[in-house]
């Protein structure tokens, strides 16, 4: 609670940031980020079952955290760096294991029995315990991914800072999200959810359940054990009618299907080629 009042008032008080107090209480909480000890986000029940909560002063503190930073060299081997952010370091120790040329800042926590591909994590993030973040994948600053996730490669998870209150992608525990999806703007993928190779889901995406006999449509959220795959609908404008992007869910996650299996095989449970 102290931590959080601090940073209130720093933010409100820029000047703040001149006392070497302020800017320890900021440093503070990008250790106990970095350490797990605090999160953007983080899951919390509800009556209908589960729902999160965003911690705004633990974005603002991030925010804050580039000011009161200076750029500087760093080098990794033969290769150099400019910047403000340290990267993240003492893998062996936290059980995490980092391909080259894997890279994640320091801010970001990485559970025990993550494996990094070549690929990226910013600030912010969380990424928990079994889950691999394969090559060319993205998580943005702030993401939430959950236990045993394929981030398969080239998926790009936005990050979110700025507007304060709103809210990070949340990829929940068992979601297997296919080669090049892109996730962005908050979007929620539930539980044990898997998207199909390309799937494009931001805030104003129609995800379309056609599995019954009429469609339903969700926006922002891809509901648990769903299968998705990328969809168009049409859309009449001034010019005329044209194709849209969407998300179709075609069916849901077996019950008897190992939340470890492949892409492959949960779409072929549909006759969806892959």
């Amino acid at each position: 609670m102290n931590l959080q009042l601090t940073i209130e008032n720093i933010w409100n008080n820029r000047e703040l940031l001149k006392e070497e107090s302020s800017q320890q209480t900021i440093r503070d909480v990008i250790e106990l980020l970095d350490k797990g000890k605090l999160r953007v986000a983080e899951p919390i029940p509800i009556a209908t079952g589960s729902g999160w909560k965003v911690n705004e002063w633990v974005k603002k503190a991030v925010i804050l955290y580039f000011p009161i930073q200076k750029m500087e060299t760093l080098h990794a081997g033969p290769m150099e760096f400019y910047d403000k952010m340290k990267l993240k370091t003492n893998y062996e120790e936290l059980g995490v294991r980092v391909v080259p040329h894997a890279v994640a800042r320091y801010g970001a926590f990485l559970q025990r029995g993550v494996i990094m591909m070549p690929s990226y994590v910013n600030i912010g993030a969380y990424v928990d315990e079994g889950t691999m973040v394969d090559t060319w994948a993205t998580v943005g600053s702030c993401a939430q991914v959950g236990k045993n996730v394929h981030l398969s490669g080239g998926v790009g998870l936005g990050g979110v800072l700025e507007p304060i209150q709103a809210a990070p992608v949340i990829i929940e525990d068992n979601c297997f999200i296919g080669s090049r999806c892109i996730v962005v703007e908050g979007v929620r993928v539930e539980k044990e959810a898997v998207l199909g190779a390309g799937v494009t889901i931001t805030m104003s995406t129609k995800i379309i359940d056609v599995t019954g006999s009429e469609p339903k449509e969700y926006k922002g959220i891809v509901p648990s054990r769903s299968v998705v795959i990328p969809g168009m609908y049409t859309k009449k404008f001034p010019a005329g009618d044209f194709q849209v992007p969407c998300a179709l869910i075609i069916g849901k996650r077996k019950e008897s299907t190992d939340t470890k299996t492949s892409l492959n095989d949960a779409l072929r449970d549909y006759s969806v080629a892959v």
